[in-house]
């Protein structure tokens, strides 16, 4: 399928997840279709920096390109941004998610995201465990 709509550009809407654009069968499309103008990317929600996706938005309109798989890839395809839609959970919501447990976990690991906001977050989640008096170990690995 990737051969037949790199080929032939005709209409399609190609659903594929890995919002960072680094892992899965987003790759695959990317490499067949970032180098051609007929192509477009619609980027739906957040991508961390320096993952491929954002490498992809931040320097593909401006003519730039993306090492995918070791192998650099020019982008021409038109490259779109949709905001506000993020799987992922802000402080708030994720504090909230621990703190609306009915017994709150004694281990947390912070794993995912950017290292400022992983600070921010063990800070927080740090300082209503203290207000509370509840032992954690709350760590980013």
């Amino acid at each position: 399928m990737v051969r037949h709509l790199a080929s032939t550009a005709r209409p399609a809407i190609v659903i594929a997840g890995n919002g960072m654009c680094s892992g899965g069968r987003i790759v695959n499309y990317l490499k067949a279709m970032l180098g051609d103008s007929r192509h477009n990317v619609l980027f739906v929600g957040y991508r961390a920096n320096g993952t491929p996706g954002q490498l992809i938005q931040k320097h593909g309109p401006k003519g730039g390109y993306v090492d995918l798989d070791g192998e650099r890839f020019d982008v021409r395809a038109g490259i779109h941004t949709v905001g506000g839609y993020s799987a992922h959970a802000d402080q708030k919501g994720l504090v909230n998610f621990v703190t609306r447990m009915r017994h709150w976990p004694s281990e947390i690991r912070l794993v995912h995201g950017e290292n400022t906001a992983k600070n921010a977050l063990s800070k927080q989640l740090t300082t209503h465990y203290q207000q509370r008096d509840v032992a954690a170990d709350i760590r980013i690995p």
